[in-house]
């Protein structure tokens, strides 16, 4: 049955821990030396923005102080024209500029009889309006609008200027952060084709191409968001505590003990949850994996009648996911209503203790303002930071992932190589001087002290079972593995004398796994060469039986396929012989490269090969032997050794191996 790594479905994310954190950090930053400037830039503005924000509850709080004033009565001509009516003259008064009678001071004797900043604010204004025109001039309540617009315009000023910087770092992160992944999909593809083919034998292509793709991708955007948030959210919650302290440090304890009482109470609640993510996301991949081996196998279930228990099973796992999700859904769906519980204990904290403060003339109501947007700024910035780290870890992992290619080790540096062959002019002889080579994973070799000669034009079939070794020696005829003891030569010339890039122009390859891309069918046929005319392609075709194909297509030659459209395996498997047909090179290797076409088509290719392999050196890897029954020279390989040579005539005199092989396939 399938297992939990198959599947990966939708959901919360479980961040990959890194091997090591520090290490995977720094190496990051290393391979970011280009672009470090700009960091420093972004990191200074996100800086920037976080003072501006930490300093705008202080302006706020000296706004509302200012516009609070101009809501109450003049305490502070209160103050003087009390001063002044003490002094009993009869004379008339002048108060900031207003004139007052010594008939309107007598009444204003009357009216203040009794009051005292105690007084019941009710009665103050009652007898405010009973006052004479000069008094309630004198007293009434008064903006400085001058002040207030001040004050007002800083405050903007600030705003704005916060929401530049910010701005302006998103912008350099964003183009940071997608430069740096370009840099780095860039150094993998040059990377990749420096890695010798046994790197791709050890790893799975799915884990490569998720190095290349997610990792990459999950870099950039966690750099782009996390680095400066980090950086943003650390000045916030260091500066909103030093300026909390600043303004009272009654109001500073309240707020932090009534947040942090928040935290913990979300770290317990969010502690526990997270077993339940695990297993969701283990359940998750046991159903996935499920449902990719019933729809993969579709026709076998029905032909079986496997239904009820593909449903039975379907059933169990979809049951354990639901089970593990709705417990994980239920847990984190409580962050959000905690989080403004957080907030609002802290705001209630606030509010109270400043209106006991308040009251007691220790502070003024734009301190209590100032405070409900400090516990803002102190609140948030701890779930961002948590985030943050949480996306570094992330970053690390797939760091690590993606520098272990990096670091992986890479084929010879062939600059020094200074012979060439002329794909022209090869003869194409070549001989094997007692090849030995052992995969890295094998304990023993495959090959074992290997020996040919091969003369030029010539057709060489190489046969056996599975496992002999016959795969083995095209790879490293190709250069596709290095040799760990002998020779082979080409035109008398050893292949470590000769770059692969070289060697490669030398063969033409067609291989049982066929590989067409998303194009036109003449795109995919003369893949990778240039000034091929439609008629030689058309020529081609006619040879592989492949024209009558193409002609039932809608636009023939130039239609559109891709890997995943409906072709047949047979037909996949003409046009990469015709695209072997297509390149002119000297050497040429068939490795079972008519396995998926009927026998009546592989009698029309066989005839097709005969003419391409005219004058050619030629290897033919076939396990179905009555497909080399032509060639000039047939090698049977047994456990990486040759046991037995010569053409099909002189082995099945011989009544050895080849003929035990031979007679096998026509045995009922």
């Amino acid at each position: 049955m399938a297992n939990g790594k198959r599947g990966h479905g939708p959901g919360p994310r479980i961040v990959e821990k890194p091997k090591d954190f520090k290490s995977a950090i720094t190496r990051l930053f290393k391979e970011l030396t280009g672009f470090k400037i700009f960091i420093l830039i972004a990191i200074c503005l996100s800086i920037f923005s976080s003072i501006f924000s930490i300093v705008s509850p202080n302006k706020l709080k000296d706004l509302t102080n200012e516009i609070s004033k101009g809501l109450v009565i003049n305490t502070d001509n209160l103050k003087e024209l009390g001063i002044k009516l003490s002094m009993n003259t009869k004379d008339e008064i002048i108060v900031n500029n207003i004139k007052i009678s010594n008939e309107d001071k007598l009444k204003a004797l009357s009216l203040m009889r009794g009051l005292s900043k105690d007084s019941d604010p009710k009665e103050l204004y009652k007898r405010l309006d009973e006052a004479p025109k000069p008094i309630k001039e004198l007293l009434k309540p008064k903006m400085d609008m001058n002040h207030i617009k001040s004050i007002a315009f800083i405050l903007a000023i600030i705003y704005i200027l916060s929401a530049m910087c910010n701005y302006i770092q998103s912008i350099i992160m964003t183009i940071v952060s997608n430069k740096f992944a370009k840099n780095l999909r860039e150094k993998i593809s040059l990377k990749i084709n420096r890695l010798p083919l046994k790197y791709f034998d050890n790893n799975k292509t799915g884990d490569i191409l998720s190095r290349v793709t997610n990792d990459v991708d999950n870099i950039a955007q966690s750099m782009n968001h996390s680095l400066s948030t980090l950086v943003s959210s650390l000045t916030l919650f260091i500066g909103s505590i030093i300026m909390m302290f600043i303004t009272n440090y009654i109001m500073a304890i309240t707020a932090i003990v009534s947040s942090l009482l928040g935290f913990i109470f979300m770290g317990i609640v969010l502690s526990k949850s997270q077993k339940y993510f695990s297993k969701r996301q283990k359940e998750l991949g046991n159903l996935n994996g499920h449902i990719e081996e019933v729809y993969s196998s579709l026709n076998v279930i029905k032909v079986y009648n496997g239904k009820k228990i593909s449903d039975e099973v379907f059933d169990k796992y979809n049951e354990s996911v639901y089970d593990a999700n709705r417990k994980s859904q239920f847990l984190s769906t409580l962050m959000m209503p905690m989080m403004g519980f957080i907030g609002n204990l802290g705001y209630v904290a606030v509010c109270v203790v400043g209106a006991i403060l308040t009251m007691n003339n220790t502070i003024s109501f734009g301190v209590i303002v100032a405070f409900i947007m400090y516990v803002r700024l102190f609140t948030s910035p701890l779930s961002q930071i948590a985030q943050a780290m949480n996306a570094m870890q992330s970053v690390a992992a797939s760091s690590e992932r993606v520098f272990e290619i990096f670091d992986e080790e890479e084929l010879e540096n062939e600059t020094n190589k200074i012979y060439k062959l002329n794909t022209s002019k090869v003869k194409g002889d070549i001989e094997f001087k007692n090849v030995v080579f052992k995969y890295p994973s094998k304990t023993k070799p495959t090959i074992k002290n290997f020996s040919a000669s091969v003369k030029s034009g010539s057709k060489i079939a190489i046969v056996g079972p599975t496992g002999a070794g016959k795969t083995t020696m095209v790879n490293l005829l190709m250069k596709f593995y290095e040799i760990d003891s002998g020779d082979i030569l080409i035109d008398g010339i050893s292949i470590k004398d000769l770059t692969r890039e070289n060697i490669h122009d030398l063969f033409t390859m067609v291989l049982q796994d066929t590989w067409i891309f998303n194009g036109t069918i003449k795109e995919n046929i003369i893949y990778n060469r240039k000034d091929v005319d439609d008629k030689k392609v058309e020529e081609v075709c006619m040879k592989v039986g492949l024209d009558h194909f193409i002609k039932t297509l809608p636009k023939s030659y130039n239609s559109i396929i891709s890997d995943n459209d409906s072709v047949s395996a047979g037909q996949r498997q003409l046009l990469t012989i015709a695209r072997g047909m297509i390149k002119d090179s000297p050497l040429l290797i068939l490795d079972e490269a008519t396995s998926n076409v009927d026998t009546r088509t592989e009698e029309l290719v066989q005839n097709a090969m005969d003419k391409l392999t005219k004058g050619k050196t030629s290897f033919i890897i076939a396990h179905r032997l009555s497909t080399i029954k032509n060639a000039d020279l047939i090698l049977v390989m047994k456990d990486g050794n040759i046991i037995e040579q010569g053409n099909h005539k002189e082995l099945m005199a011989k009544n050895g191996f080849y003929k035990d092989l031979y007679n096998s396939q026509f045995e009922l």
